[in-house]
């Protein structure tokens, strides 16, 4: 009971179990990152295992990001007084803040150095989790969010540009393919932090037999000790980058030859990191001779312009595959696709661990069979796999009636309160149907489903006690049957194709063709206006979808996305040089038009 009270006042304490967790936790996480570097431990220094540790470390931190906040909401809005609107900013706050990072952080690892901005987002990252567990109010919440965003789109340019640089040809694949894979498993592991303390919490208030004071203690320690419990990664990725070399690219284009030369040889054999350097030094001499003779230098030549704007194609289709709408809204697509909620959040969880599975399988793969080939793939399951969800759901969706005017000559003064004998007793059809209804009450649409099997099918609309005048304008109200379990699994099934498809192929390969395209003059800058784009496009459909879902179903989105992945496809088939085995020097050179890959 002091326990809980003192979460209640802000000041959240990890219980025995949570540092239990945690520790599982990390226990795996250096244990996959062992498994993934198995293969290659007899040519891997111990600074190399080291590097992608701390680099994994990162790519955690990423995914906690993005998921984190989904199980927080169960209890955020209960303890600190939010609006709709509020709430809302505090989800997108993430992006917003991945957005203006990601531009700016390009630049900012060419004036000083990939490694120190390693090191700021890690400290940014813990300062974000501090402010977000001590605030009691929109602003600290909204400002600890945008942290985090901040420091997620810093390590999205930074660290697969740091193990580009850093990583030979042999290893380069797959170490940035690790960092995708920690991603991942960032997202795992918020949603079983997410799991763990909700569980605590309906405890606790199971057990506080209606005494307020004891769920709004519950309450309030469980969205503050999921975002406490991810702490631990974010310190050990601030602290671990401390003791990593700056890359060698970034030292020798500020003319620290030696020290290159030094980074160099802590990832390589002496051979090869003279073969690297020599290579470095031969490729800048011909920039000079051919900048010297383009007088001004122009950055509008084919080896820079093709594999920025190829990285730029592959970054914004690779969040038009659906992918992150698809992962944020998937237990409310399972339920609405027939399935129960126990069943829809097991198949959550499910396709989440699917996710990382896949992604191992393209770590092993990504350095055998090459970038082009996985993106091919991926794209191609990805296609088959949306075309038959959009299949499915239009089968159901396509049957349903339009009743807007009906609703609307129900509503009495500003409210709507129809019993289910009023509404479902008159249709025609014994079978089950679920009535949807889009409505405003002038600050911004909602949305409310009631099914004819349910307990209680009563629908009922009324203004808030704070704005007890305002008017109900019904948006769009229809209803269509239920779909069957079965349906569900099969839309389950669907999705997981999807996920498959996309880790084994997108989901890796982005990561590495974006660091490995770029020529080293315009790297760090190209990839940050390519992540821009890339979260430009993720902010966008995210916007989009619950609107497009309400006004033409599951199955319109699923089509959007499929189109956008067959462009996909066709750049990875037709555009995308397979950089398998090569130096970024000798790609750069391929882009020239000097040599072939």
């Amino acid at each position: 009971m002091i326990f809980l009270s003192s979460i209640a006042h802000g000041r959240p304490r990890a219980s025995h179990q949570g540092l239990c967790y945690l520790d599982s936790i990390s226990g795996f996480f250096f244990w996959s990152t062992r498994r993934l570097m198995k293969a290659n431990t007899s040519s891997t220094t111990q600074y190399g295992r080291w590097l992608l540790c701390v680099s994994g470390l990162g790519g955690l931190l990423y995914g906690i990001d993005v998921g984190i906040i989904a199980a927080a909401l169960l209890y955020l809005g209960k303890t600190v007084n939010l609006t709709t609107e509020q709430t809302s900013i505090i989800v997108a706050a993430v992006l917003a803040g991945g957005m203006c990072s990601s531009l700016v952080a390009g630049f900012l690892a060419d004036w000083l150095g990939r490694k120190k901005m390693m090191i700021l987002s890690g400290l940014i990252f813990v300062a974000s989790v501090g402010l977000i567990v001590i605030s009691q109010s929109f602003v600290l919440l909204f400002a600890g969010r945008l942290l985090q965003g901040i420091s997620g789109g810093i390590i999205a340019v930074v660290v697969p540009l740091y193990l580009a640089e850093c990583l030979s040809a042999e290893h380069r694949g797959r170490g940035t393919a690790i960092f995708q894979f920690m991603l991942t498993f960032g997202i795992v592991i918020a949603s079983l932090a997410g799991f763990f303390y909700t569980r605590q919490a309906e405890a606790a208030i199971k057990a506080a037999a209606g005494n307020a004071t004891l769920i709004l203690a519950a309450e309030n320690h469980a969205w503050r000790g999921m975002f406490l419990s991810v702490i631990y990664p974010g310190v050990l990725f601030f602290a671990g980058s401390f003791f990593l070399s700056e890359t060698p690219r970034w030292l020798f284009r500020k003319g620290r030859k030696e020290e290159a030369l030094a980074s160099l040889r802590r990832t390589s054999p002496e051979a090869e990191a003279q073969l690297q350097m020599n290579e470095m030094e031969a490729l800048a001499r011909e920039n000079q001779r051919k900048e010297e003779a383009h007088a001004t230098g122009s950055l509008l030549r084919r080896k820079y312009v093709v594999p920025f704007v190829i990285a730029c194609i592959i970054l914004a289709c690779n969040q038009a595959t659906g992918i992150n709408s698809v992962l944020g809204f998937l237990v409310i697509m399972l339920k609405q696709a027939g399935m129960t909620p126990s069943h829809a959040t097991q198949g959550d969880v499910a396709v989440k661990v699917l996710n990382c599975v896949m992604t191992i399988v393209a770590v092993a793969l990504v350095d055998k069979k090459g970038r082009k080939f996985l993106l091919e793939i991926g794209t191609g399951g990805i296609i088959i796999a949306l075309l038959a969800g959009a299949f499915i759901f239009h089968s159901f969706e396509s049957k349903r009636v339009d009743v807007k005017q009906q609703m609307q000559s129900l509503t009495t003064g500003n409210a709507l309160h129809l019993s289910g004998d009023q509404f479902f007793a008159k249709l025609p059809s014994k079978q089950p149907v679920a009535l949807t209804v889009m409505y405003s009450y002038g600050d911004g649409d909602k949305s409310t489903t009631v099914l004819s099997s349910d307990t209680d099918s009563s629908l009922n609309l009324s203004p808030d006690a704070a704005k007890p005048h305002a008017h109900l304008t019904i948006q769009r109200a229809f209803y269509g049957p239920v779909p069957t379990e079965a349906t569900g699994w099969w839309i389950t099934a669907c999705i997981a194709l999807f996920i498959a498809s996309f880790s084994v192929g997108p989901g890796v390969v982005v990561w590495i063709a974006l660091s490995e395209l770029m020529p080293t003059r315009i790297r760090s800058t190209g990839m940050g206006i390519a992540l821009l784009l890339n979260q430009l496009v993720s902010t966008v459909i995210a916007a989009l979808f619950l609107p497009v879902v309400g006004a033409y179903g599951y199955y319109a989105m699923f089509l959007f996305w499929a189109a956008c992945t067959v462009v996909y496809f066709i750049v990875a088939a037709f555009f995308l040089p397979e950089t398998k085995g090569k130096t970024l020097e000798q790609i750069e050179e391929y882009f020239e038009g000097a040599k072939a890959l």
